[in-house]
């Protein structure tokens, strides 16, 4: 079921016992998804996919960003110069 969040404000106590049925609400902005009402005992895709082994935590941790490069000058000025 997909809604819209004028809808939704007006209807939010209705749209909160259909998710407490077993129902999935999309939240939509301008047609557009942007979020998803799901019931709290469903398990996620994610969940899903853990418990199926298709998908594991990682193993390492992430490494660190290096440091931004710093410039003087605007965009335009840095990429001029890299053409000559």
């Amino acid at each position: 079921m997909s809604i819209g969040i004028r809808q939704l404000r007006r209807t939010l106590s209705e749209q909160l016992a259909a998710v407490q049925d077993g129902h999935t609400v999309t939240i939509t902005s301008h047609g557009k998804p942007i979020a998803r009402l799901v019931p709290v005992g469903r398990p996620t895709k994610l969940e899903q996919l853990r418990a199926a082994g298709l998908v594991r935590e990682p193993t390492r941790q992430r490494q660190p960003l290096p440091e931004p490069a710093r410039a003087e000058g605007t965009v335009s000025d840095l990429v001029a110069e890299q053409r000559r």
